[in-house]
């Protein structure tokens, strides 16, 4: 089974929406405009590039990322990795040409089914919908979460508020760094059924 990871930048309140200035949010860009870059904090991000080799995206992250990602050169090892989105309106024709086989998923089910394939770890940007609802459905395997010393209030969240079970999780990676970044990498505990 392939491992799907959850990656994002978050605040302390749980806020993930417009981390790189993305428009019509109130605090966009809050990832770069109010802490303090230090390059240590980011190297998470070029270890996430050579572990995966697939991305998982939504339709609203996908629509965001396809037009710049792909001539970026801080995400070059994307470009060539087969991408999945998942949409229930998007068609091929909506699909970019200059980054990698694309295939449209259909439902959280084509989901599950991808990650019984063989292959390596699947990767998810953005997409805090697509995450809310993975993440219910019990389908994300780890987070990588740099944390960010802000309260922002209002806007997208990385996790539901749906009533469920409690969903137990590994601290397997940790680090803090001067300007107050936290990364917290999770493996997602399975209960073993005896």
């Amino acid at each position: 089974m392939r491992t799907l990871i959850s990656t994002a930048f978050i605040s302390l309140d749980g806020v993930v929406e417009a981390p790189g200035g993305e428009p019509g949010y109130r605090n966009a860009g809050w990832t770069f405009k109010d802490v303090e870059f230090l390059p240590e904090a980011f190297d998470i991000k070029g270890q996430e590039q050579k572990e995966a080799t697939a991305m998982l995206l939504g339709r609203t992250s996908y629509q965001a990322f396809s037009p710049v990602w792909p001539d970026m050169e801080d995400f070059a090892d994307y470009k060539p990795m087969p991408k999945y989105v998942v949409s229930t309106t998007l068609t091929d024709d909506d699909l970019v040409s200059n980054w990698g086989e694309t295939t449209i998923l259909r439902s959280l089910d084509d989901v599950a089914a991808l990650k019984e394939t063989e292959g390596g770890p699947i990767i998810i940007h953005g997409s805090a919908s697509l995450n809310r609802a993975l993440s219910d459905a019990g389908l994300i395997d780890r987070y990588h979460l740099l944390v960010f010393p802000l309260l922002l209030g209002a806007g997208k969240r990385l996790f539901s508020t749906t009533d469920k079970d409690t969903r137990k999780l590994k601290l397997v990676d940790h680090e803090a760094y001067a300007n107050g970044l936290q990364k917290n990498v999770f493996d997602v505990i399975r209960d073993v059924i005896r």
